[in-house]
């Protein structure tokens, strides 16, 4: 192997995040794509990388046979609905994989992969983002103080005027007003339902509203957690209630399909960036017993500003992406979620860089 990392959506907008964190460390990218000008643009912005022309759905098992990476990282989303093709190329070329995957049947599902990757021994690893990848490092870090952690809640939302792609879009829109699968402590509940405030220092309050993600049935598994609920926000009142307000017609049952209008939701919300900010966040609130048999509450925020947001999903495949390079195997051959793989220490060294503050009480 060349102990090259190939970056798909390398020039994305995570990937180009993602490849730039590992530049930072001296370690060689591959940043691939199917536009080979966009490819070699970035490439030309950063020590040792080189762009790369590939159509994930045509020609991978012959780049990875020919380019023989270290470890492939997946950003090519929208993951709801996507198969594990990727994946499996890495498995037959015996490469490592890692992808930011935030659908949760494709996380949930994600095992299903594990007896190949065992019997190839190569590690493969789904969900490497902010969820479950910084929310379980956050649990991790406070579960010792914990006699039982029963409950979490948290939300992270953005800034209006942080850098955004048509992939997240589709992902959110893709269950607006759907009936989500049942989760701890929920029965029922629906897609940008349940409105809701939060207030965050620095930035004040925003609302939030149901997501779908995969910490929905990993976490409450993980950790023995008997209620979860998660939620997400934009920074623009305004826009978050105009998406509840569609996700009632979808609830209802009107035969609407909003993924079509992605790009051009996309397109309208950036005509409102004037009015907002490039600053966001996400809370977590735990709640449990202590050791000496009382209520404990602990609750983390961490807070991004000047658009340094999009960086914070960046951070677990870098990471791993690193352990990956540097160790050559660091991690356990087979198919697994990114829950506790990253501690909240590594984490918060790689966001040293960029202007981001943590707070807890």
């Amino acid at each position: 192997m060349t102990g090259e990392v190939l970056v798909l959506g390398g020039y994305g907008n995570f990937g180009k995040r993602i490849c730039a964190g590992l530049s930072r460390h001296n370690i060689p990218v591959i940043i691939a794509g199917r536009d080979a000008a966009k490819a070699d643009q970035m490439a030309a912005t950063l020590p040792r990388a080189r762009g790369l022309a590939v159509d994930i759905t045509r020609d991978l098992a012959t780049v990875l046979e020919r380019e023989k990476p270290a470890v492939v990282v997946h950003t090519c989303g929208p993951f709801q609905g996507a198969g594990f093709d990727v994946a499996r190329a890495c498995i037959a070329a015996g490469v490592a994989y890692i992808d930011l995957a935030d659908g949760r049947d494709f996380v949930r599902d994600f095992v299903k992969l594990d007896a190949e990757a065992r019997a190839a021994g190569v590690p493969l690893i789904t969900g490497a983002s902010t969820v479950p990848g910084l929310s379980s490092a956050v649990i991790e870090h406070y579960c010792p103080q914990f006699a039982r952690l029963e409950s979490i809640d948290y939300a992270i939302t953005p800034g209006q005027k942080t850098e955004r792609g048509l992939a997240t879009i589709r992902a959110i829109l893709s269950y607006v007003g759907k009936p989500l699968q049942p989760f701890a402590g929920h029965p029922k509940a629906y897609g940008w339902q349940d409105m809701r405030s939060w207030t965050f220092p620095v930035f004040g309050k925003r609302w939030l509203a149901n997501c779908d993600i995969p910490d929905l049935d990993l976490l409450p598994v993980a950790y023995g957690i008997r209620d979860i609920r998660f939620g997400a926000g934009v920074e623009l009142g305004f826009m978050q209630w105009f998406l509840w307000l569609l996700s009632w017609p979808v609830r209802w049952g009107w035969p609407l399909n909003l993924t079509r209008f992605s790009g051009l939701l996309l397109t309208v919300s950036r005509w409102f960036d004037i009015f907002g900010s490039d600053t966001g966040g996400m809370y977590m609130r735990l709640r449990g017993t202590g050791h000496n048999g009382q209520p404990l509450q602990k609750t983390w925020t961490i807070v991004a500003e000047n658009g340094d947001g999009p960086n914070i999903p960046c951070i677990p495949a870098i990471v791993l992406a690193r352990r990956i390079h540097e160790k050559g195997s660091g991690l356990e051959a087979g198919a697994y979620p990114c829950v506790g793989k990253v501690s909240l220490e590594d984490y918060l060294a790689e966001l040293e860089p960029f202007a981001v503050k943590t707070f807890e009480n």
